[in-house]
């Protein structure tokens, strides 16, 4: 129910699920599966435990499912899981994870990664994310979902980006990003608040109000920045809430914080 091309290699023990469309010289390794209606386009190379899902299509000379590019690697058993219906487009290199970062790197649902995007070893991309053209998500990375990170951007190993932020092209984050954060500059600053991200996912003017008076309380209040957040967490809103919930999480890394 496939529909293969002569010249594409699929390795005994692959699993090509109904509706497939497998393009000239691709090359899918022993141990991959594709979900029903996957398609690679042509010259693309998925290979080690990477099951992709359903409906998702990949371009031409995209590389899933590769050994980490970390020297600590050791050959070890390590996985990718890649969800549904995304667009990987050409020259995305997505590798699998290692041993001492839990051994599983995961893209979620209906994400578009754009030309020459990289996602390293045991990074969580969650649904909905756009990676624009050449952005590189370091090792151990946490993406939440309907982040968007821009062209040329360069994000630090450990960092985690919470859900709804935007990052602007051209820039290095080497620190967490609070939830619906608005980062830019060479070196990442928190700017502001994704606004036409929240407004184009229908929130509601209430929530929007209260995640800007949050902002400006992290920004201008007393205390650390975790104690203003704490100071933040018997609010009304599920949205600053969640916010406070980010940044009192579990991190190997400082906060890019607001500058009052």
């Amino acid at each position: 129910m496939a529909a293969i091309h002569p010249s594409a290699v699929i390795e005994e023990g692959a699993r090509i699920g109904e509706g497939c469309r497998v393009g000239p010289f691709c090359h899918v390794g022993p141990e991959v599966v594709l979900g029903d209606g996957v398609e690679l386009k042509s010259h693309v190379v998925v290979t080690g435990d990477t099951e992709i899902g359903a409906e998702t299509v990949v371009f031409p000379f995209a590389v899933i499912g590769e050994i980490p590019q970390d020297l600590k690697f050791g050959g070890e058993r390590t996985r990718l899981r890649i969800g549904a219906r995304n667009r990987i487009r050409e020259h995305v290199t997505i590798n699998t994870g290692t041993q001492g970062g839990g051994g599983e790197t995961r893209v979620g649902d209906d994400c578009l990664l754009m030309a020459g995007c990289h996602v390293a070893h045991d990074v969580t991309v969650g649904d909905r994310v756009i990676l624009v053209n050449h952005a590189s998500v370091a090792g151990h990375c946490q993406i939440g979902d309907d982040v968007i990170v821009g062209g040329l951007c360069g994000i630090h190993q450990f960092v985690r980006i919470g859900r709804g932020a935007i990052i602007g092209a051209v820039t290095m984050v080497t620190n967490d990003v609070i939830p619906f954060g608005l980062v830019q500059g060479p070196r990442g600053r928190l700017d502001g608040l994704n606004l036409v991200g929240l407004k184009r996912r229908g929130t509601e003017r209430a929530e929007i109000s209260a995640l800007r008076a949050a902002f400006r309380a992290l920004a201008e209040g007393d205390g650390t920045f975790h104690q203003r957040a704490a100071d933040l967490s018997e609010s009304d809103s599920a949205l600053v809430r969640e916010l406070v919930a980010f940044v009192s999480g579990d991190s190997d890394r400082q906060f890019l914080t607001p500058q009052g």
